[in-house]
Protein backbone atom coordinates (compact mmCIF):
# COMPACT_ATOMS: atom_id res chain seq x y z
CA UNK A 1 0.00 0.00 0.00
CA UNK A 2 1.08 3.74 -0.80
CA UNK A 3 1.32 6.76 0.75
CA UNK A 4 1.75 10.43 0.16
CA UNK A 5 3.55 11.78 3.29
CA UNK A 6 4.72 15.30 4.01
CA UNK A 7 7.31 16.54 6.50
CA UNK A 8 10.19 19.20 6.33
CA UNK A 9 13.61 19.32 6.03
CA UNK A 10 14.28 20.09 9.53
CA UNK A 11 16.49 17.56 11.51
CA UNK A 12 14.06 17.00 14.18
CA UNK A 13 11.70 15.66 11.15
CA UNK A 14 14.19 13.50 8.73
CA UNK A 15 15.33 12.44 12.06
CA UNK A 16 11.82 10.74 13.02
CA UNK A 17 11.49 9.69 9.50
CA UNK A 18 14.61 8.25 8.34
CA UNK A 19 14.25 4.95 9.33
CA UNK A 20 10.13 4.38 8.11
CA UNK A 21 10.52 6.22 4.50
CA UNK A 22 14.41 4.62 4.21
CA UNK A 23 12.87 1.46 4.95
CA UNK A 24 15.58 1.04 8.06
CA UNK A 25 12.76 -0.75 9.44
CA UNK A 26 10.35 -3.54 8.28
CA UNK A 27 7.47 -1.47 6.83
CA UNK A 28 5.46 -4.75 6.37
CA UNK A 29 4.41 -3.63 2.67
CA UNK A 30 3.43 0.18 2.97
CA UNK A 31 5.34 2.48 1.06
CA UNK A 32 5.84 6.33 0.88
CA UNK A 33 5.97 9.42 -1.65
CA UNK A 34 7.60 12.19 0.30
CA UNK A 35 7.31 15.82 0.04
CA UNK A 36 9.42 18.18 1.94
CA UNK A 37 8.45 21.35 2.38
CA UNK A 38 8.45 23.99 5.01
CA UNK A 39 5.26 23.96 7.29
CA UNK A 40 3.52 27.06 6.35
CA UNK A 41 2.91 24.99 2.93
CA UNK A 42 2.31 21.53 4.62
CA UNK A 43 -0.31 23.74 6.79
CA UNK A 44 -1.87 24.97 3.29
CA UNK A 45 -2.19 21.43 1.58
CA UNK A 46 -3.63 19.92 4.92
CA UNK A 47 -6.47 22.23 4.26
CA UNK A 48 -6.70 21.30 0.97
CA UNK A 49 -6.46 17.54 1.84
CA UNK A 50 -3.52 17.17 -0.49
CA UNK A 51 -1.68 14.43 1.29
CA UNK A 52 -2.65 11.12 2.91
CA UNK A 53 -0.14 11.94 5.93
CA UNK A 54 1.38 15.11 6.91
CA UNK A 55 3.41 17.37 9.90
CA UNK A 56 1.43 19.65 10.13
CA UNK A 57 1.64 23.13 13.42
CA UNK A 58 -0.90 21.98 15.78
CA UNK A 59 -2.02 25.98 14.95
CA UNK A 60 -4.27 24.86 11.80
CA UNK A 61 -5.41 21.71 13.18
CA UNK A 62 -8.62 23.05 14.53
CA UNK A 63 -9.47 23.58 10.51
CA UNK A 64 -8.18 20.29 9.18
CA UNK A 65 -10.02 18.17 11.74
CA UNK A 66 -12.95 17.12 9.20
CA UNK A 67 -10.99 15.49 7.08
CA UNK A 68 -8.13 14.34 9.22
CA UNK A 69 -7.28 12.46 12.75
CA UNK A 70 -4.35 13.36 14.56
CA UNK A 71 -1.43 10.52 15.15
CA UNK A 72 -0.22 9.98 18.46
CA UNK A 73 3.47 9.42 17.45
CA UNK A 74 6.00 11.36 15.23
CA UNK A 75 5.08 14.97 16.70
CA UNK A 76 6.29 17.57 18.81
CA UNK A 77 5.79 18.49 22.03
CA UNK A 78 7.93 19.37 24.98
CA UNK A 79 8.83 22.13 27.61
CA UNK A 80 11.60 25.04 26.92
CA UNK A 81 10.96 24.49 23.26
CA UNK A 82 8.92 27.62 22.14
CA UNK A 83 8.42 30.31 20.08
CA UNK A 84 10.44 33.66 20.84
CA UNK A 85 9.56 37.01 20.05
CA UNK A 86 13.05 38.67 18.78
CA UNK A 87 13.61 42.44 17.88
CA UNK A 88 16.96 44.39 17.52
CA UNK A 89 16.46 46.45 20.72
CA UNK A 90 14.89 46.08 23.82
CA UNK A 91 11.55 47.74 24.82
CA UNK A 92 10.25 49.58 28.23
CA UNK A 93 7.24 48.12 28.04
CA UNK A 94 5.49 44.50 26.33
CA UNK A 95 2.19 46.63 25.46
CA UNK A 96 4.92 48.88 22.96
CA UNK A 97 4.57 45.46 20.68
CA UNK A 98 0.62 46.05 20.04
CA UNK A 99 1.78 48.52 18.15
CA UNK A 100 4.88 47.10 16.25
CA UNK A 101 5.01 45.22 12.82
CA UNK A 102 5.68 41.38 13.77
CA UNK A 103 6.90 39.19 11.77
CA UNK A 104 5.24 35.64 11.81
CA UNK A 105 6.07 32.30 10.32
CA UNK A 106 2.89 31.80 8.79
CA UNK A 107 -0.80 32.90 9.32
CA UNK A 108 -1.79 29.25 10.41
CA UNK A 109 1.35 28.37 12.33
CA UNK A 110 1.57 27.14 15.91
CA UNK A 111 3.97 30.28 16.58
CA UNK A 112 1.19 32.44 15.46
CA UNK A 113 -1.57 31.23 18.29
CA UNK A 114 1.41 31.49 21.26
CA UNK A 115 1.93 34.84 19.92
CA UNK A 116 -2.25 35.35 19.69
CA UNK A 117 -2.45 34.63 23.02
CA UNK A 118 0.24 36.67 24.42
CA UNK A 119 -0.82 39.98 22.65
CA UNK A 120 -4.05 39.33 21.60
CA UNK A 121 -4.17 42.84 20.83
CA UNK A 122 -1.19 43.59 18.53
CA UNK A 123 -2.96 43.18 14.81
CA UNK A 124 -0.10 44.54 12.68
CA UNK A 125 1.47 41.30 11.73
CA UNK A 126 3.61 39.88 8.40
CA UNK A 127 3.60 36.14 7.34
CA UNK A 128 7.17 35.32 5.99
CA UNK A 129 8.32 31.84 5.56
CA UNK A 130 10.03 31.20 9.24
CA UNK A 131 13.90 31.49 7.61
CA UNK A 132 12.97 34.89 6.18
CA UNK A 133 11.89 36.34 9.56
CA UNK A 134 15.62 37.38 11.11
CA UNK A 135 17.06 39.07 8.14
CA UNK A 136 12.76 41.14 7.78
CA UNK A 137 14.07 42.44 11.39
CA UNK A 138 17.62 43.20 10.52
CA UNK A 139 16.35 44.96 7.38
CA UNK A 140 13.77 47.20 9.17
CA UNK A 141 11.38 45.17 7.01
CA UNK A 142 9.10 44.35 10.76
CA UNK A 143 9.97 45.96 13.81
CA UNK A 144 10.19 42.09 15.94
CA UNK A 145 9.73 38.62 14.87
CA UNK A 146 8.84 35.41 16.37
CA UNK A 147 11.18 32.80 15.69
CA UNK A 148 11.49 29.20 15.63
CA UNK A 149 13.24 26.08 14.60
CA UNK A 150 17.25 27.06 14.05
CA UNK A 151 16.75 30.39 14.41
CA UNK A 152 16.64 30.31 18.41
CA UNK A 153 20.10 29.48 18.37
CA UNK A 154 21.44 31.85 15.94
CA UNK A 155 19.21 34.90 16.48
CA UNK A 156 22.01 36.36 19.07
CA UNK A 157 24.88 35.95 16.90
CA UNK A 158 23.30 38.33 14.55
CA UNK A 159 22.86 41.12 17.24
CA UNK A 160 19.38 40.61 17.53
CA UNK A 161 17.95 40.46 21.47
CA UNK A 162 14.56 38.39 22.97
CA UNK A 163 11.40 40.07 24.04
CA UNK A 164 9.78 37.20 25.25
CA UNK A 165 10.17 33.18 25.04
CA UNK A 166 6.28 33.23 24.17
CA UNK A 167 6.58 28.86 25.04
CA UNK A 168 7.52 29.90 29.02
CA UNK A 169 3.93 32.33 28.92
CA UNK A 170 1.96 28.91 27.32
CA UNK A 171 3.92 27.30 30.09
CA UNK A 172 3.38 29.37 32.81
CA UNK A 173 -0.38 30.19 31.88
CA UNK A 174 -1.50 26.98 31.00
CA UNK A 175 0.54 24.67 32.63
CA UNK A 176 1.12 22.16 30.16
CA UNK A 177 3.35 21.29 27.41
CA UNK A 178 3.38 23.25 23.98
CA UNK A 179 2.33 21.42 21.12
CA UNK A 180 4.17 23.13 18.39
CA UNK A 181 3.75 19.90 15.87
CA UNK A 182 1.50 17.20 14.76
CA UNK A 183 1.16 14.30 12.61
CA UNK A 184 -1.86 13.94 10.74
CA UNK A 185 -3.42 11.08 8.79
CA UNK A 186 -6.33 11.54 6.25
CA UNK A 187 -9.50 9.99 8.18
CA UNK A 188 -10.70 8.19 5.04
CA UNK A 189 -8.66 5.30 5.68
CA UNK A 190 -9.60 2.24 8.12
CA UNK A 191 -9.02 2.89 11.66
CA UNK A 192 -6.38 -0.15 11.47
CA UNK A 193 -4.38 1.05 8.75
CA UNK A 194 -4.05 4.39 10.87
CA UNK A 195 -2.98 2.45 13.35
CA UNK A 196 -0.58 0.55 11.71
CA UNK A 197 1.12 3.56 10.25
CA UNK A 198 0.83 5.24 14.11
CA UNK A 199 2.87 1.79 14.98
CA UNK A 200 5.55 2.55 11.90
CA UNK A 201 5.97 6.04 12.56
CA UNK A 202 6.66 4.98 16.56
CA UNK A 203 8.92 2.09 15.60
CA UNK A 204 10.95 5.02 13.19
CA UNK A 205 11.12 7.32 16.49
CA UNK A 206 12.78 4.29 18.47
CA UNK A 207 15.18 3.19 15.65
CA UNK A 208 16.52 6.50 15.53
CA UNK A 209 17.08 6.88 19.02
CA UNK A 210 18.98 3.64 19.39
CA UNK A 211 21.28 5.16 16.74
CA UNK A 212 21.62 8.45 18.34
CA UNK A 213 23.77 10.73 18.26
CA UNK A 214 24.92 9.58 15.00
CA UNK A 215 23.84 11.91 12.06
CA UNK A 216 22.70 10.00 9.06
CA UNK A 217 23.23 11.15 5.88
CA UNK A 218 19.42 11.45 5.03
CA UNK A 219 19.48 13.99 8.04
CA UNK A 220 22.56 15.50 6.75
CA UNK A 221 21.71 15.97 3.53
CA UNK A 222 18.55 18.00 3.98
CA UNK A 223 19.46 20.07 6.87
CA UNK A 224 21.28 23.00 4.21
CA UNK A 225 24.31 24.26 5.91
CA UNK A 226 23.87 23.50 9.30
CA UNK A 227 26.79 22.07 11.72
CA UNK A 228 26.23 18.69 13.70
CA UNK A 229 26.45 20.35 16.56
CA UNK A 230 23.04 22.50 15.41
CA UNK A 231 21.43 19.27 14.03
CA UNK A 232 21.69 17.41 17.46
CA UNK A 233 20.45 20.90 19.41
CA UNK A 234 17.56 20.70 17.00
CA UNK A 235 16.66 17.03 17.68
CA UNK A 236 17.41 17.27 21.50
CA UNK A 237 15.19 20.09 21.34
CA UNK A 238 12.12 18.91 19.33
CA UNK A 239 12.34 15.12 19.95
CA UNK A 240 11.63 13.68 23.03
CA UNK A 241 9.17 11.12 24.07
CA UNK A 242 6.15 12.76 22.93
CA UNK A 243 7.30 12.33 19.57
CA UNK A 244 6.90 8.24 20.71
CA UNK A 245 3.24 8.33 22.27
CA UNK A 246 1.72 11.60 22.75
CA UNK A 247 0.04 9.65 26.15
CA UNK A 248 -2.49 11.51 28.41
CA UNK A 249 -0.33 14.80 28.98
CA UNK A 250 0.65 15.27 25.45
CA UNK A 251 -3.46 14.37 24.40
CA UNK A 252 -4.40 16.94 27.25
CA UNK A 253 -2.25 19.61 25.91
CA UNK A 254 -3.03 19.16 22.32
CA UNK A 255 -6.85 19.23 23.59
CA UNK A 256 -6.05 23.23 25.89
CA UNK A 257 -4.64 24.14 22.42
CA UNK A 258 -7.77 23.64 20.72
CA UNK A 259 -9.57 25.27 23.49
CA UNK A 260 -7.31 28.28 23.24
CA UNK A 261 -7.98 28.44 19.63
CA UNK A 262 -11.72 28.54 20.24
CA UNK A 263 -11.27 31.35 22.24
CA UNK A 264 -8.63 33.31 20.73
CA UNK A 265 -11.10 33.22 17.43
CA UNK A 266 -14.20 33.69 19.16
CA UNK A 267 -12.40 36.90 20.51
Amino acid sequence: MHFTLGFSPCPNDTFIFDALVNQKIDTEGFSFDTQLEDVQTLNDWAKSDRLNISKISYGVLPLVQNNYNLLSSGGALGKGVGPLLISKKALSHLTAVDEMIIAIPGINTTAHLLFSLAFPNAKNKKFLVFHEIENAVLNGDADAGVIIHENRFTYQDKGLIKLMDLGAYWEEKLDCPIPLGGIIMQNKFDQSIQLKIESLIKQSVEYAFQHYPQITDYVRSHAQEMSESVMRQHIDLYVNNYSIDLGAEGRKAVNTLLEVYQKINDH
